[in-house]
């Protein structure tokens, strides 16, 4: 198990506005998975956004092309990135700070997209949106135009796991899995449910409390099982959830491999082991 980089991978409200304040050359992106809810609308980027803040569309932006091998949220394709962090205005020495206003995980794909693409310093700023009202911080109506960002994508920089390598730490290290207990759990009469043989059960939602991530006490509690120096791995659904599970293990300076297919892909393949239950490779419609 590698140690990720010690440098910081969250931000508060506080340390952003000071920043911000103090002409700090920040990049701030705004991630929305859009639902169709017309409630949504109601609060949503155009009506009130921290000032400078780029809107980041995750469909648009953060997926790339599906096969029916690709799992359901495959990585963009890098030049595709590449154009989008020049129009966000992303250069190589750019401290950029993610946030969103539902959903953390989608933050924490851009946070894991951007670092996996070669760019050093980005941040996810804790308590997203409402952390930002809570202080009193600024909202702007403004959209900031296109910028020139000369950040250039490199593939790569923090690990990935294929079917292959997610099968093999499943057996070797510690296999993450980041979804509902109910999905990993699976259901005996629905066919493609369950979990990849060997992979632990430690929902996503639980790194976070009101939506911001746990402290590293908390932290290391609830991954403790997992903390004994082997190489350690994430999956989800669809490889978006599963960004949390590397986001937390990051704050502790553990660096975790995602597997950006994760069940979606895993399950493309119907040759593929699969099992039920509450336990690591214990399918109780088979057990005695």
């Amino acid at each position: 198990m590698r140690s990720a980089t010690t440098k910081a991978v969250t931000t508060s409200a506080k340390e952003l506005d000071i920043a911000l304040r103090g002409g700090a050359k920040i990049v701030v992106l705004e991630v929305d998975r859009e639902s169709g809810d017309p409630a949504e609308e109601v609060d949503s980027y155009p009506t009130g956004h921290i000032p400078g803040a780029h809107y980041v569309s995750f469909e648009r932006d953060l997926v790339g092309p599906r096969t029916e091998t690709s799992g359901n949220s495959p990585l963009p394709d890098p030049s595709a990135l590449q154009e989008r962090l020049g129009i966000w205005g992303v250069d190589d020495d750019s401290t950029v700070v993610v946030h969103t206003r539902r959903n953390p995980a989608v933050a924490a794909r851009a946070w894991w997209l951007l670092r996996w693409a070669g760019v050093e310093n980005v941040r996810y700023l804790n308590g997203g949106l409402a952390a930002w009202r809570e202080i009193g911080g600024a909202l702007d109506i403004h959209v900031p135009l296109p910028a020139a960002g000369k950040a250039v994508v490199r593939p790569g920089a923090l690990p990935v796991l294929t079917a292959e390598g997610a099968e093999r730490l499943a057996a070797e290290g510690h296999l993450v899995d980041a979804r509902a207990t109910a999905a990993y759990r699976g259901e005996p009469d629905r066919a493609g449910t369950g979990h990849i043989p060997g992979a632990h059960s430690v929902p996503g939602a639980a790194n976070f409390a009101g939506g911001e991530l746990l402290d590293a006490g908390a932290l290391r509690a609830l991954y403790t099982a997992h903390l004994d120096g082997r190489e350690v791995g994430a999956y989800c659904g669809s490889g978006v959830s599963a960004t949390t599970t590397v986001l937390a293990l990051a704050s502790l300076g553990v660096e975790a491999a995602l597997y950006p297919g994760s069940w979606s892909a895993w399950i493309s393949d119907p040759t593929r082991p699969t099992t039920l239950g509450d336990r690591p490779g214990v399918d109780p419609a088979s057990a005695g």
